[in-house]
């Protein structure tokens, strides 16, 4: 049986701070800030419509009591815990409305629970989603480990000064790969787990954990759950993996139905094994990668992750790798980026473009919002 280990990322809690206005600022738009005296909360501010306040106590962020925590076998691929949490709370705000709901870092399941829940099922512990241990090493006759990773997200509302669970939301992750050790420190296998197979066991573990938060103290029957499930990428993958389908239970704790969610991110350039869903986009970043190319020789490489819902592309993060060392050069280089990017880049989508040095320092970004035409740029330099 692998060790449940805990994976400590700040991605999430990074996005949403940054996303956030002055803490305490009665002023900002959206859900103003506020504090309670009594229990010592204070939300961020909201300086976007599209983003949620994130929940501030005692002049702390409140982080998740089980963040990140995830079976150590499939840690390997961190982009898939990135595409996750980002995913996960996409799938939220169509249940539960910025202008409404205020998010809060998971603070019901502890640490110790999740990773009780993430192993297999045992004498020693009845309550793990992962079958028990058959004792077998060859790929076709061992039990697979389904369940990966499980994340816990709140949503509040503010009533009489107080801060009221409304909602929360649950991201069940699941192998489409099982990876394992036949010996201890040995040669790493592979079980390929079906497609079909992962729905199935999926659903069993979410209704185990649809029934077990609402006997939780402090959740009550009329709290609506949303549990969104997602298909981790393999450890090899050069994106991160997606959701899949999702469910609301707004009481009770059985599920009725699931709904499909048809969002996959691909590469850029694409590969013979994962073919963006549309050629133009496809060509219109061939061009752009030319162009820039052939502007400096020094460039190590030029790649993007496009995200598609409906064989649609819904947004672009664009890597590209330089060897400059002039900080004059970057700013050229940059400025030139812009120009490229608006004449070859598909429009009407978020773009962000980060370049980097070999070493992996950021040397500058640019940014363009869906609705705009221009991009926004700055060059890191020091003093």
């Amino acid at each position: 049986m692998k060790k449940i280990g805990v994976i400590f990322s700040l991605g999430l809690s990074v996005m949403l701070l940054a996303s956030c206005g002055k803490i305490g600022d009665s002023t900002s738009t959206g859900n103003s800030a506020a504090k309670s005296s009594s229990s010592g909360y204070q939300t961020t501010g909201q300086n976007s419509d599209s983003e949620y306040e994130g929940v501030v106590k005692n002049g702390k962020y409140l982080t998740s009591k089980a963040r990140g925590v995830g079976v150590t076998q499939n840690s390997d691929n961190l982009l898939n815990l990135k595409s996750f949490e980002s995913g996960l709370t996409q799938l939220s705000k169509n249940q539960f409305s910025t202008d409404s709901y205020i998010f809060q870092e998971g603070q019901i399941l502890s640490s110790t629970t999740v990773e009780k829940w993430l192993e297999r099922k045992s004498k020693s512990n009845s309550s793990g989603l992962n079958p028990v241990d058959n004792g077998q090493t060859d790929a076709n006759k061992r039990n697979p480990m389904y369940v990966q990773q499980i994340e816990e997200q709140d949503y509040m509302k503010q009533k009489n000064g107080k801060l009221t669970l409304s909602g929360i939301t649950i991201g069940i992750g699941m192998n489409s790969k099982d990876y394992y050790e036949k010996e201890k420190y040995g040669a790493t296998f592979t079980t390929t787990i079906s497609k079909e197979k992962m729905i199935q066991e999926g659903q069993a573990a979410a209704a185990k954990v649809l029934s077990r938060l609402r006997n939780t103290e402090g959740v009550s029957d009329n709290i609506p759950i949303l549990i969104g499930m997602y298909q981790q990428a393999s450890n090899d993958s050069l994106v991160g993996g997606s959701f899949y389908a999702y469910t609301v239970s707004k009481n009770g704790s059985s599920i009725s139905s699931w709904k499909d969610v048809n969002v996959k991110s691909y590469v850029f350039p694409s590969t013979s094994s994962s073919s963006v869903p549309n050629d133009n986009d496809e060509t219109s970043f061939e061009s752009f990668k030319k162009q820039i190319q052939n502007f400096f020789p020094n460039l190590a490489g030029v790649t993007a992750q496009g995200q598609y819902e409906n064989k649609s592309l819904k947004g672009l993060h664009v890597n590209i790798t330089t060897q400059f060392y002039s900080e004059t050069e970057i700013t050229s280089f940059t400025q030139f980026i812009a120009q490229s990017a608006k004449t070859y880049l598909p429009s009407g989508i978020p773009i962000d473009i980060t370049v980097k040095g070999s070493d992996g320092t950021v040397q500058s970004f640019l940014a363009r919002k869906a609705k705009d035409s221009s991009y926004y740029t700055h060059v890191f330099s020091s003093y």
